[in-house]
């Protein structure tokens, strides 16, 4: 569970949505119905992976946890009280054990509309009005007709995250950025290194360094880490959110494993994106 300072309040919203947690309605309702006395808990069921795609437990956990962390740093920016929490895969599970937990007067469920909704096919919302007798809003949200009130960048780097040159480059995206309906968002994902020992470890001690530089400066960032392949982990990442261009960090050619394996046009030949290659230059030491 994600907490944050002062989150007790008199009334309490219990919000369940996935992929339309960012959608236009859904963040204009939490606008609408915030007020001093409100908080706002975001309860996010993990997706299950599509058939025929190999996705670790850990990597659907993360991705959703993403879409948590996400949504708290927009939210309480408009100066709302939020807390957030990845639930089960079973979005009528997810939804009671967050009733269970933190005994909201109101519920708002978001979905896809009903021709793309599992949940709706699943009668969702009839299931948790019958089940909590609270009041459920139902929220539908077509993100494939109507977009994203974000503009979202995916960073992917590894021993280069926390360089001077990776940071530089989100920053001058974000400043000149100039949507004014939309915010910038940054979704970083680090690969980890041959996928034993301790290398998770060292792949989110890495992200944690990267996304507290960017927050520091401003930003709007969350990561998770990622499949020891960068390709792999760039597109499992493409399969989690929906993005708008990438930013991939590497070392030169002469010393990246990343750029002999042609990364960054496989990348691009692949998600037909826009992708940006930003080149970590070491530091030599002073000589005595």
């Amino acid at each position: 569970m994600t907490t944050h300072p002062g989150d007790v309040a008199s009334k309490t919203i219990l919000v369940v949505a996935n992929e339309t947690l960012g959608g236009r309605e859904l963040m204009d309702l939490v606008r609408q119905r915030a007020d001093s006395d409100t908080r706002f808990v975001l309860c996010v069921p993990v997706n299950r992976p599509k058939a025929g795609l190999v996705i670790y437990d850990h990597a659907v956990f993360d991705a959703a946890q993403v879409r948590v962390d996400l949504a708290l740093e927009v939210i309480r920016d408009m100066g709302i009280r939020a807390i957030g929490e990845v639930g089960d895969p079973d979005p009528f599970t997810a939804t009671i054990d967050a009733v269970h937990e933190y005994h909201p007067q109101d519920i708002i469920i978001s979905t896809y509309p009903h021709t793309r909704s599992g949940w709706l096919r699943r009668d969702l919302i009839e299931r948790v009005k019958e089940a909590t007798g609270l009041p459920v809003e139902h929220v539908v949200t077509d993100i494939d007709a109507e977009g994203l009130p974000f503009h979202v960048t995916l960073a992917v780097a590894n021993r280069t995250a926390s360089g001077d040159e990776l940071l530089e480059a989100l920053k001058a995206k974000a400043d000149a950025f100039s949507e004014p309906d939309r915010r910038q968002l940054f979704i970083v994902v680090v690969p980890q290194e041959g996928g034993h020992g301790h290398a998770a470890e060292r792949a989110r001690s890495r992200l944690k360094l990267v996304l507290d530089r960017l927050r520091v400066r401003g930003l709007y960032a969350a990561g998770m880490i990622g499949d020891p392949d960068p390709y792999r982990a760039t597109t499992h990442a493409l399969q989690n959110f929906r993005v708008d261009d990438i930013v991939i960090s590497t070392f030169p050619e002469t010393k990246s494993g990343w750029m002999r394996s042609d990364l960054i046009e496989r990348v691009r030949r692949a998600t037909g994106k826009p992708v940006e290659h930003v080149v970590h230059h070491e530091e030599q030491p002073a000589k005595a």
